[in-house]
């Protein structure tokens, strides 16, 4: 399987990009029917990626650069080699977090709103570029005999992206359904969001168990101490948005777009 999904003269455009791209934009899109709903102008959702998304690929980068820091401190030539892979998606919701705090206190929007109004597309986005570990042939798990193995670096291996991948999808369904079923107006500000966090950290615990190229914090993987930690703050946002009863719409009065 070439990881090249083609050449372009002297560029080369490969599928590990083109799905990254890909879900970006298909999250955005979401994003902007849910944010609709809650009468938030396109323009506004535009401005809160055009930060967000430089900002989560940088962290998501970074992220990764520090937990392999002895191979790239000996490679530093391969540091902005993204093309090669290597984006952990923990650095990019921090990132994209970041930004989201930013930009929503310059628009005074509330920073809990956009992350309900964002994580349904955000999950859908992360099942979409698990394919570009495929094809990087990376992000796999231990050797194995069973029936959906795939031959990866020279062995039947556990597909972890795709395990990852199908919960994500999955997670998307969870997510949507629970933005759709009730009126902005009515549901907690912050409650979809916590799902996320405890859906998505809960997933990504036990996937990362099978996983033979983890980024460890010491005698611990990282992502399964992250996942904790997610899934802790997810139910103490769960707990703090139910206690609250923020409305998701009508709190605010989000800026008008440009015109």
């Amino acid at each position: 399987m070439s990881a090249i999904a083609f050449t372009l003269g002297p560029f080369t455009v490969r599928w590990y990009g083109v799905l990254i791209v890909g879900g970006i934009i298909l999250a955005v899109f979401i994003s902007s029917r849910l944010a609709a709903r809650c009468n938030i102008p396109f323009d506004s959702l535009l401005d809160l990626a055009l930060v967000c998304v430089p900002l989560g690929l940088l962290c998501a980068r970074l992220y990764y650069v520090v937990f392999n820091w002895p191979y790239y401190s000996a490679h530093p030539e391969h540091i902005l080699a993204i093309w090669r892979g290597g984006l952990a998606i923990h650095g990019a919701i921090l990132g994209g977090a970041l930004g989201v705090w930013l930009v929503a206190h310059r628009q005074k929007i509330p920073f809990l709103l956009w992350a309900d109004l964002i994580v349904p597309g955000l999950i859908l986005a992360q099942a979409i570029g698990r394919w570009g570990n495929f094809f990087n042939q990376e992000a796999y798990g231990y050797e194995t005999d069973l029936p959906w193995a795939m031959f990866i670096d020279g062995a039947y291996r556990h597909p972890t992206f795709l395990y990852e991948s199908i919960w994500d999808a999955l997670g998307f369904g969870l997510l949507l359904t629970l933005s759709l079923r009730r009126p902005p107006a009515l549901r907690p500000t912050g409650s979809i969001a916590a799902c996320y966090l405890i859906y998505y950290s809960l997933g990504r615990f036990f996937i990362e168990h099978f996983r033979t190229d983890s980024l460890m914090f010491g005698p611990l993987r990282a992502a399964q101490l992250i996942s904790i930690i997610g899934m802790l703050l997810g139910g103490l946002l769960l707990y703090y948005s139910r206690q609250n009863q923020t409305p998701a719409a009508g709190k605010s009065q989000p800026r008008r777009g440009k015109r």
